[in-house]
């Protein structure tokens, strides 16, 4: 709101003119009547009358616009505002908070406690401003009619005051379960969207669509419960609103009989009472607003109050844009854990730049952890992990991941064509460059197959490609960066042998001078590596080239011969 102080300033002001004036239109009509009540009223006057109504009216509309323009406008821009800061923290967050938050969650909170959000700053903001200007103005001139009548007509009001205090607190309580009940119904819809093809593959639909159902019941049983609520508060301040208006009436009319007070000033008097019909009525549409507002800031807060475990709190300025890495790695006993479990240990390990290293080992030996702490995906032990012969802390984050091309195990690709997804990474690429990447990760032809070549849509996640295609494009991707380390998990997997050797032919020449880190299951993916570590429990059982891992007779001598088997039996099968 602070970015807006001006505007918010300038709707305050358009709220204290559009008040100020629509006060004096009780009185015009109040001396109106008291003119004609006296006999004084000539043509003339009356027409003037007249025309200060209808001048009192068009003004109050030209303020009443530049309020509306004001201040809904400066909501629907910290809106705006907040929407972005919001992405880019959400962006910047490190792996560990996804696996806090539901992707459905998140998206709740970004879109329907940001809406309340925005309610709360403009239309709520407003209607308060306008009810307190205008209630302030009319008890003014109330009082200064008649202050007798003023307090008989407002007596009913601290009902009103605690009617409001009791059920804004329960308001504000259940709209948070409400949304709490959002989030779930939006954490299950994604969930459900995401692995369509698996609840089919299952025959789960109906379990699913009973699970959503049940969420979706107790969502609008809230929902419901908070309409009730709301259903009670209106008519109970309209109630005690018509409660005043019949005191106004009775007190009032025998004000006049007695003549303490002329038919126009009662006609006034009336007049501003029922002008605050709105303002008391609009008390409790703003409670409502209030309430989910003050609830889904709430929920927004604790999003923007979460802090990445990885950030740039150590990196060099020196080592800003424009660095490039030579590819040299070092890790320097190496512990690691989530949490209590212990993932690695003791890793003592140098990948010198240019070289290959590939990385075998049973499935939850570490493999991947250890890849990701060269990317920063996960926080090294300080001083554990050297890039160049430096901690890789003092990187930032956008230099060394600049430096990097990674293709995870688990391939994403946006709903994008193949070409803005192959240049993902690198928007102003050339046509030549995109081609030689494809070339390189044995895909080009492929593509170049489809009816509309490169331009063809993959769908969401890339669900119109084989697995075998997504890998090979997520290869591409990465090797367009022309990164000084390129690391390969697990991404040959679903690919032949055949289409594997044609790659890793095609990364050599692509890739000469990276720093090549590839993890596999295969042998023949690791054999032609500098170097091959094998992961076991955390720690490196054997580390060497192809024959030296083959002449100790361990891990990696096994698992070579049983693959050697099962090739042999494929052939002869």
């Amino acid at each position: 709101m602070r970015r807006y102080r001006w505007g918010y300033v300038a709707g305050i002001l358009s709220c204290v003119c559009t008040n100020a004036i629509w006060v004096q239109f009780p009185r015009v009509l109040e001396r109106a009547i008291d003119a004609m009540q006296r006999h004084e009223a000539t043509r003339q006057s009356i027409l003037l009358f007249a025309g200060l109504l209808v001048a009192i009216s068009v003004v109050k509309g030209v303020f009443l616009y530049a309020q509306r323009w004001i201040l809904i406008g400066i909501s629907r821009e910290i809106e705006f505002d907040l929407r972005n800061d919001l992405f880019r923290k959400l962006e910047a967050q490190d792996t560990d908070f996804y696996r806090r938050y539901r992707t459905g969650d998140i998206m709740a909170r970004m879109t329907n406690d940001l809406n309340a959000v925005r309610m709360l700053l403009g239309p709520a903001f407003m209607y308060s401003i306008n009810t307190i200007f205008f209630t302030v103005g009319a008890l003014v001139f109330l009082l200064r009619i008649s202050p007798f009548l003023t307090l008989v007509a407002w007596a009913p009001m601290p009902v009103a005051s605690i009617l409001i205090q009791y059920f804004g607190s329960r308001i504000h309580t259940r709209f948070e379960r409400i949304q709490a009940s959002f989030s779930d119904i939006s954490a299950q819809a994604q969930e459900n969207y995401s692995a369509a093809r698996l609840i089919r593959a299952f025959a789960r639909e109906e379990a699913e669509i009973g699970l959503f159902e049940r969420l979706n019941r107790e969502y609008i049983g809230r929902a419901l419960k908070l309409a009730q609520l709301m259903g009670m508060l209106w008519p109970s301040l309209e109630f005690i609103l018509g409660i005043s208006m019949i005191l106004t009436l009775l007190v009032g009319g025998h004000e006049v009989l007695v003549h303490h007070m002329t038919v126009g000033q009662f006609v006034e008097f009336n007049t501003f009472m029922i002008m605050l019909t709105w303002p008391i009525i609009a008390i409790g549409w703003v409670i409502n607003i209030f309430q989910r507002g003050t609830a889904s800031v709430k929920r927004i807060d604790v999003l923007l109050r979460e802090e990445p475990a990885i950030d740039d709190r150590f990196a060099l300025a020196s080592l800003g844009d424009g660095t490039t890495l030579k590819g040299d790695i070092e890790f320097r006993h190496l512990d690691f854990s989530y949490g209590e479990t212990k993932v690695l240990s003791d890793i003592n390990l140098r990948v010198p730049a240019g070289s290959s290293l590939a990385i075998v080992g049973p499935t939850g030996s570490g493999k991947t952890t250890l890849v990701s702490l060269i990317a920063r995906l996960y926080e090294a032990p300080e001083g554990a992990l050297l890039l160049d012969g430096r901690p890789v802390r003092e990187y930032p984050l956008a230099t060394l991941r600049r430096n990097i091309g990674m293709v995870p195990q688990e391939t994403f690709l946006f709903s994008e064509t193949i070409r803005e997804n192959l240049a993902f990474g690198v928007p102003d690429a050339s046509e030549e460059e995109l081609m030689r990447a494809a070339e390189a990760a044995h895909i080009r032809k492929e593509f170049e197959e489809f009816p509309l070549g490169f331009a063809t849509m993959v769908g969401e996640r890339g669900v119109t490609l084989s697995g075998g295609q997504k890998q090979r494009s997520a290869i591409a991707r990465a090797l367009l960066r022309r990164p000084a380390i390129l690391i390969l998990d697990d991404a040959l997997a679903s690919v032949d042998t055949y289409t594997e050797e044609r790659i890793l032919g095609g990364l050599r020449d692509y890739s000469a001078s990276a720093t090549t880190i590839m993890i596999s299951h295969r042998i023949s993916t690791a054999r032609h590596a500098d170097q091959i570590a094998v992961l076991k429990q955390g720690k490196i059982a054997e580390l060497g080239r192809h024959e030296e891992l083959l002449a100790l007779g361990g891990y990696y001598a096994s698992l070579y011969q049983k693959q050697q088997l099962e090739e042999e039996l494929t052939v002869t099968g």
